[in-house]
């Protein structure tokens, strides 16, 4: 899953399109593996497990860069409770996000979290009173009638698991709108550390509960040392993904990358096809064709809203 603000923008960082090209674009080719490894793992750990891995391992390079950088004691941030809540938004987003790729493809699965767009904007104009007109709420309709489209099978085969994406998405929505009432005010560096600590504190804590309880699903099962290489494998892509895309919007406009970020739906799809042998159907790819044209659309709206009122 993917997962980082895409309007993160911080430092004084020369613009360079070709750059910012080039970054986000590596991110988008990255970042899947990260869920094709959660799949691969969760048939042995249990996802709860998989995702606290991600978290902790995250939480590890963070401290080991600001360990070896001297800013150990600048980890703190200056908004420490809108970080943590981030990362608890985060954890919780993954947790359902990997917990759906155990069950579905990662393709599939990733098509139906960009439902995020249109989500965002129902929020947005349901808590934050922003305006929607009838274009976006077109485009909202046809966005959801590819999501369905794209559930068509899913849903009949593995049940209400298949909407996990659709919540992953509805948290992911929650975290953006958190930033747009308090954009980010704190380094990289720190950000992941809050993220890993929070999110580590949050699924560690499942874990506990059910090591003591024995609830199905929630236990610890020790990995052997492949598997955790596999995990630690998780936390560095998740580190490096969040840092690339991060260092994208720095240097590129939001306006030029945003549609980049579709590039993980065709990169899951190559990846989930060479490791599981998953390849989405025909109905599928027209789904995936109007979730796309219909996120696409709605960042194209808001870009041009955005540029009438700063006119």
């Amino acid at each position: 899953m993917k997962r980082p603000s895409i309007s993160s923008r911080s430092g004084d960082v020369e613009q360079n399109p070709l750059m910012a090209i080039f970054l986000m674009t590596s991110a988008m080719l990255l970042l899947p593996v990260m869920d094709i490894t959660a799949k691969y793992l969760s048939a042995e750990l249990p996802t709860l497990e998989v995702t606290f891995g991600r978290f902790f391992f995250q939480l590890l390079i963070s401290l080991a860069i600001a360990l070896v950088t001297g800013r150990l004691m600048h980890l703190r941030g200056k908004q420490p409770v809108v970080n943590y809540l981030r990362g608890i938004l985060l954890g919780t987003a993954s947790l359902c996000f990997f917990t759906a790729v155990k069950y579905m493809s990662v393709a599939t699965a990733i098509s139906i979290f960009f439902v995020e767009p249109m989500v965002l904007t129902i929020l947005a104009a349901v808590l934050l009173k922003e305006q929607v007109g009838p274009r976006r709420i077109g485009a909202i309709l046809v966005g959801l009638l590819g999501a369905i489209i794209v559930l068509r099978p899913t849903l009949a085969e593995i049940g209400l698991v298949s909407l996990l994406p659709v919540a992953t998405a509805v948290l992911f929505s929650f975290y953006l709108l958190l930033n747009r009432l308090y954009p980010v005010r704190d380094d990289l560096l720190t950000i992941q550390f809050s993220a890993g600590l929070s999110g580590s504190l949050l699924l560690g804590t499942g874990l506990v509960i059910g090591y003591l309880t024995g609830i199905e699903g929630m236990e610890f099962v020790m990995p052997d040392a492949p598997q955790s290489g596999l995990l630690a494998l998780i936390g560095l892509i998740s580190f490096a993904g969040h840092g690339l895309v991060v260092s994208a919007f720095q240097r590129g406009s939001a306006s030029m990358l945003a549609p980049l970020q579709y590039i993980e739906i065709v990169s899951a799809t190559l990846f989930g096809y060479l490791v599981f042998s998953n390849f989405p159907d025909g109905p599928t790819w027209l789904g995936i064709a109007l979730i796309i044209s219909s996120g696409l659309y709605i960042t194209h709206r808001e870009r041009k809203l955005r540029q009438a009122a700063s006119n």
